[in-house]
């Protein structure tokens, strides 16, 4: 793993671009095409209402890909994504699917230490197992007064992951991207109150799972930078209290 002592200060790629597979290198690239398919559907807003409220954590999260090195832009047959669930006995966002990340810490080497420091306690990854290949610009998540910085991370082998703190976590799973990528997977929840639209959003319903919010509008963003996207119904919109319960997650 490179030597991170003054590195993911700015966002941008982490390691030499021919250092890492070329499924991952237009993300490495250019993390501003992240920014701008987050921005093109709505996260705008998001930015511009989340600096009305001043006083944001700060904080990271791992976006922990595995896969073969590959020949091309597109992601190999073995290629994956590390995320967790929240135990459902939590007050806060219980039974959520998240990437691995927590805030910051004092001592930290924010946000790349964050991120794996914040992976291992929760998935005991080992950091040592996976090579950061690049800081993406920071997201406002206003429900929970966080500002994020994602970090792009990848190893070519999927090492062993595992439930650490059940207090906490639920579930820890390495989530093929195929899985995610196949539009018979792919919709948008929406949450309305009194008749009006609060939310919607881009989601995932895989492996018995509900990915949605934050962590749904990243990977779908990550999918569109990357020109991964295969076409999908983005007209299939359902209610998101009705999918949460169809999943088990509230």
């Amino acid at each position: 793993m490179p030597d991170e002592s003054d590195a993911g200060d700015t966002p941008g790629p982490l390691v030499p671009l021919d250092t890492i597979p070329p499924w991952l290198r237009s993300l490495a690239a250019d993390v501003d095409a992240v920014t701008s398919a987050v921005e093109n559907r709505g996260g705008d807003r998001t930015r511009f209402l989340a600096a009305l409220k001043p006083g944001r954590r700060a904080a990271a999260v791992l976006i922990a890909m595995t896969g073969g090195f590959g020949e091309d832009a597109t992601p190999p047959a073995d290629a994956a994504v590390l995320l967790t669930q929240r135990a459902s006995t939590l007050r806060n966002h219980a039974g959520q699917v998240a990437f691995p990340g927590g805030a910051r810490d004092p001592g930290d080497d924010y946000p790349i230490g964050t991120a794996l420091r914040e992976a291992t306690e929760e998935t005991g990854l080992i950091a040592e197992d996976v090579t950061p290949v690049a800081r993406l610009r920071s997201f406002p998540v206003p429900p929970s007064g966080f500002d994020v910085v994602p970090v792009l991370a990848w190893s070519p082998e999927a090492t062993p992951v595992r439930v650490v703190d059940t207090a906490e976590t639920a579930r820890v799973t390495r989530v093929p991207l195929a899985d995610l990528l196949d539009p018979a997977h792919r919709f948008q929840v929406q949450r309305s109150v009194m008749g009006g639209r609060v939310y919607r959003g881009p989601a995932f319903a895989v492996d018995g799972m509900l990915v949605w919010g934050f962590t749904g509008g990243l990977l779908a963003a990550l999918f569109d930078a990357g020109g991964w996207t295969r076409p999908w119904d983005a007209d299939d919109i359902r209610d998101l209290n009705d999918e949460l319960t169809k999943a088990g997650q509230r």
